[in-house]
């Protein structure tokens, strides 16, 4: 169980690699936290890719968010605000969501590069 989630997180963070409203680094983190309870050698596997593996070094030991990925992100949180609106969501559910998108990007920009 735990080693399809950590196939399908996997999944998840590679097509965020090319996708740029889909974040990488939280599936990397879903993924190499799945194996490293089911499958040891898929866990170095994803720690030792050269694309992949960088990310989560980043975040493990410093909490850091590389700056490309917090330009895609802040980048992509209005885009998100907007199609919230775009889908026809209500007064209080277009704020709520503006404000939880605006905490998201304070906080995405507070970590280290």
């Amino acid at each position: 169980m735990l080693q399809a989630l950590g196939l399908g997180a996997s999944a998840l963070a590679v097509a965020g690699v090319a996708a740029p409203l889909l974040p990488t680094t939280p599936f990397l983190l879903i993924a190499v936290w799945a194996f490293a309870r089911s499958s040891p050698r898929l866990e170095a596997w994803l720690r030792g890719h050269p694309r992949l593996g960088p990310p989560l070094t980043a975040w493990e030991e410093r909490r850091a968010i590389p700056r490309g990925a917090k330009a895609v992100a802040v980048a992509s949180l209005p885009l998100s605000g907007l199609m919230i609106h775009a889908a026809g969501a209500g007064l209080a559910v277009t704020i709520a969501a503006g404000l939880a998108l605006a905490c998201t990007g304070g906080w995405i920009l507070t970590r280290p590069s």
